[in-house]
């Protein structure tokens, strides 16, 4: 059995705080080495207790903007062997896309519905942990029919069943993943992996790059 995963909590809300330490912790999985209610405490425990993942709220004190985003930003610049997922509430793109701003690779952005879901939640701060990237999917569901109202979108080039499997990509799922999601065979797969590549003129370049050039390619085109 592998080690539990290391992690750091920063939510300003005392009882989500607790619940998400007791579920976390109750899982076998995680560890929780710490539990914050702001920034400045999230930074100074990250830089005490060097854990493997960090799991921040978006908004806390002092001015509740985008505090996790930047939280997340400087974590991954000074310390980029951890990993970062931030909760949120809110399903615009523009928050997503501002934590994507400088790169997807060890970062996740889920909605706090997703909470419920620990499966969910240990998947994406182990795949941030290792340098991947996960993406709520509603919020690529929202990119997806954004970017598609141009005609000229390659994005509206996509079968209904190309973005089902682009939805599984961005949550950092690999092909046999895909495959057990969706109840789909390898080949099939593979077939639309390979064709929303092609689509997007994007290479295929491993399971972590792939939801990083998704998400470049929808933060360029023109909505």
């Amino acid at each position: 059995m592998s080690e539990p995963l290391r992690i750091v909590i920063a939510e300003d809300n005392y009882l989500v705080r607790e619940g998400l330490r007791r579920l976390l912790e109750d899982s076998g999985q995680i560890t929780v080495l710490a539990c914050v209610g702001t920034a400045t405490e999230l930074l100074d425990a990250v830089r005490r207790l060097s854990p493997d993942a960090v799991l921040t709220d978006i908004r806390m004190p002092p001015t509740h903007q985008m505090e996790g985003i930047e939280a997340a930003h400087t974590i991954r610049a000074t310390h980029p062997g951890i990993g970062v997922v931030v909760l949120s509430q809110h399903t615009d793109e523009s928050y997503a896309l501002a934590l994507f701003k400088n790169g997807s690779a060890g970062l996740g952005y889920l909605l706090k519905d997703r909470v419920g879901d620990l499966d969910d939640l240990v998947h994406a701060l182990t795949e941030v942990r290792g340098g991947g990237s996960v993406i709520d999917p509603e919020i690529v569901d929202t990119l997806v029919r954004r970017r598609s109202r141009g005609a000229t979108s390659p994005v509206a080039a996509l079968s209904p069943r190309e973005l089902d499997v682009l939805r599984q990509m961005a949550l950092g799922k690999t092909n046999s993943g895909i495959e057990e999601a969706l109840y789909l065979s390898s080949s099939t797969v593979e077939k639309h992996v390979n064709s929303i590549f092609t689509k997007l003129s994007l290479p295929d370049t491993g399971v972590h790059r792939r939801v990083a050039a998704v998400l470049t390619f929808l933060q360029s085109t023109p909505g």
